[in-house]
């Protein structure tokens, strides 16, 4: 029997994934950030040397026995960075062979059923990555960079581009909005004046968690925050859209995986990205992920070692979601039933 290991490494948490060849899950272990933004390269290798060692703990296997293992690590974002990031890496002592890959692009490698295709990310930020059929080609946003980039929209964007409207009725520029209600609980301003300079003072400020509430106001029908729908979803596409050129995709079918929690948040935001992604590439199939990410690291990591991806990515599912909802509820690490 051969085992792989998978590690998806983000900004708020890190998982750590074993399994055999047949897809079963036999360890799991989650972490915090390991982002080297966030942590530096030396909290990355601790990051990944505490998840791997709990999973492979879990498994009852040795490091040694890994035939591959696959990453996706958030902030590995240029090939310049890559020998930073193996070298974080070597402490964990893999013999196998192994990849690493921006985050983003293991939710192509989870949710795609061909393995290959364009991950569309918004969630407190906004990426996208694509892989062509043969793996050979990637495409690529910047990653979210919003105004110099043209990147939008992720939580914060869509939060800047609400208060954005509020700030068009205080001036007399726009119409009456709902929103400017929601601004002022947030914050605690007496009114929209002292909304706005409380905010170019920095006496205020909000964060993109202010998105759920767009959202709501949108479903109530307040026609400014539609609006603000209408706008991330074709900044979205946008983003995908560049990636689908990149890679030359426009006549071909593929899938575009959705993943973030904006998806879904208002069906005028996936509306507006579905129409402009298909003006382009008319057989384009966008789909939610619903794969845990690292599942496609697992994938990867099999990938590396000439093993079949397709025969074990169902079962890799059924059983990694089993066990992250044992972790969730705060059981042991048990193997699910094969």
């Amino acid at each position: 029997m051969r085992y792989f290991l998978g590690v998806d490494v983000g900004g708020t948490k890190t998982h750590a994934l074993v399994a055999d060849e047949s897809g079963q899950a036999l360890g799991f272990a989650t972490g915090g950030c390991g982002n080297w933004e966030g942590v530096g390269y030396d909290g990355l290798t601790r990051v990944l040397l505490d998840v791997t060692t709990r999973a492979l703990k879990a498994a009852n296997l040795s490091v040694g026995q890994l035939a591959g293992a696959g990453m996706g690590i958030g902030g590995f974002d240029w090939p310049s960075q890559r020998q930073a990031h193996l070298e974080a890496i070597r402490p964990l002592g893999l013999q196998c062979p192994q990849e690493i890959v921006n985050d983003a692009t293991l939710g192509i490698l989870a949710g795609s059923l061909e393995g290959w295709g364009v991950s569309l990310v918004a969630g407190t930020g906004c990426n996208a990555r694509g892989l062509s059929r043969d793996h050979q080609r990637e495409g690529r946003a910047i990653g979210g960079w919003s105004e110099w980039s043209g990147e939008y929209a992720g939580g914060y964007d869509i939060a800047a581009r609400a208060m954005r409207a509020v700030a068009f009725e205080w001036l007399k520029r726009g119409p009456a909005t709902a929103l400017t209600r929601v601004f002022l609980q947030q914050t605690g301003a007496r009114d929209p004046g002292d909304l706005v300079e409380g905010l170019y003072m920095r006496r205020y400020e909000f964060d993109s968690s202010i998105v759920l509430s767009v959202f709501e106001t949108a479903r109530q029908g307040d026609e400014q925050a539609l609006g603000v729908m209408r706008w991330a979803g074709y900044q979205l596409a946008q983003i995908a859209i560049g990636v689908i050129r990149q890679l030359e995709l426009q006549d071909e079918a593929f899938e575009v995986i959705l993943i973030g929690s904006l998806h879904g948040g208002h069906p005028l935001l996936d509306e507006t990205l579905r129409e402009n992604i298909l003006k382009v590439a008319p057989r384009a199939r966008l789909i939610r992920l619903a794969a845990p990410p690292v599942v496609g690291a697992v994938l990867l990591g099999m990938e590396q070692a000439g093993q079949e991806r397709d025969p074990a990515r169902e079962k890799l599912i059924r059983t990694t979601n089993e066990f992250m909802i044992k972790s969730a509820a705060g059981l042991q690490n048990t193997p699910s039933v094969k």
